[in-house]
């Protein structure tokens, strides 16, 4: 009997234990501009020793976050209190862009045709060498 209680511990302190493993992936916060612009004035109407801290631990943001925040509306930057894309930036159409391809392939094509036709050129050097070793024989 001993036994079967010490094994009804253990598995309860197994259910009660979380796994140390971690299984989700983190995710990225984004932050609405409305959001940024009431944080800030809310971090502005701070006046008391430590408020600012207080405020920040209450939403779980960083120092960082009000002082980039800051510096964006202090821009004018109204498009930067936005979240931003992540990833490759789309780069502007070169009008250009066609005209070079096709050269490169017409140039690629071109250095093909070359070292075929370098080829034939050595090989028909080595068989006029050939058939003349046959003539003298």
């Amino acid at each position: 009997m001993v036994g079967s209680d010490h094994q009804g511990i253990t598995q309860q302190r197994r259910e009660l234990v979380p796994s140390p493993e971690v299984l989700e992936k983190p995710t990225r916060r984004h932050f609405t501009a409305e959001y940024k612009l009431r944080l800030l004035r809310e971090a502005d109407a701070c006046t008391k020793s430590g408020s600012i801290g207080a405020l920040l631990r209450r939403e779980g943001l960083y120092s960082s976050h009000l002082n980039t925040w800051r510096r964006q509306r202090e821009e004018g930057m109204l498009d930067g209190l936005q979240p931003k894309k992540r990833g490759r930036k789309t780069s502007e159409h070169n009008p250009l862009r066609s005209e070079v391809d096709r050269l490169q392939k017409e140039n690629e094509q071109l250095n093909q045709r070359l070292k075929q036709a370098e080829l034939i050129i050595e090989v028909q050097k080595k068989s006029r060498k050939c058939w003349r070793c046959l003539w003298k024989l």
